[in-house]
């Protein structure tokens, strides 16, 4: 899979505010699905709904215990996360200074009728 694909799929999983309340129980450790239902207050399918997006991200594993899911958030995922936003965010000191543009005395040079000539 490629990086892009990977950061959105992590997107997506951390948009929603329950699934970032999910991940946020999971970092004190492995919890049941039924103490995320009791915490969060919502319906299993719903709760299931959540686990499925957040376990095809890579970043939540889990494991069947009797008839509960038990789940857990994937440290090397979590790492490897934290490794493609810094790739992503990186800015590189060479590029910045490529890529500095002076801010007096700067119009817009488009034909777009709304910015013609307008001071940046």
């Amino acid at each position: 899979m490629k990086e892009h694909e990977k950061i959105v799929l992590f997107a997506k999983a951390l948009q929603d505010e329950n699934r970032l309340q999910i991940v946020e129980m999971l970092q004190s450790g492995e919890k049941c699905a039924c103490k995320l239902l009791e915490h969060l207050q919502i319906e299993q399918s719903t709760l299931s709904h959540h686990m499925k997006i957040l376990c095809q991200s890579g970043l939540i594993a889990w494991k069947k215990v009797g008839k509960w899911m038990h789940y857990s958030i994937d440290p090397d995922e979590a790492n490897n996360l934290l490794h493609l936003l810094q790739n992503l965010t990186k800015v590189n000191d060479s590029s910045q200074d490529q890529m500095e543009i002076p801010i007096q005395n700067t119009s817009c040079q488009c034909n777009h009728p709304t910015h013609k000539g307008t001071a940046i």
